[in-house]
């Protein structure tokens, strides 16, 4: 009768069930890699996009005209043409 279908007789000796046993590992490492992957990426779809920045506050403009009179960019008579400019602006 065949055990072991004459393997015995072809003097593999131990190393090719090692390396069986090592490809075994990495086949089903491969299988868990595959599948670790495809959970944590939903399968390619829908991927996330990060968070958008948060919005900038934009200064008013009154606040604007009075940072430009600090620094003297314009002078007291021309900050308030412009501020009474914005007021008429704003109020129609």
């Amino acid at each position: 009768m065949y055990w072991d279908d004459g393997w015995h007789d072809r003097n593999v000796g131990p190393w090719w069930w090692l390396f069986m046993m090592v490809m075994m590992v990495v086949f089903w490492g491969g299988i868990a890699w595959v599948i670790v992957s495809v959970v944590r990426h939903g399968g390619g779809r829908h991927a996330e996009r990060p968070p958008a920045p948060p919005a900038v506050a934009r200064p008013a403009p009154e606040d604007i005209l009075h940072e430009r009179l600090a620094r003297g960019e314009i002078d007291v008579d021309e900050y308030h043409q412009r501020v009474d400019a914005l007021r008429a602006k704003q109020n129609p």
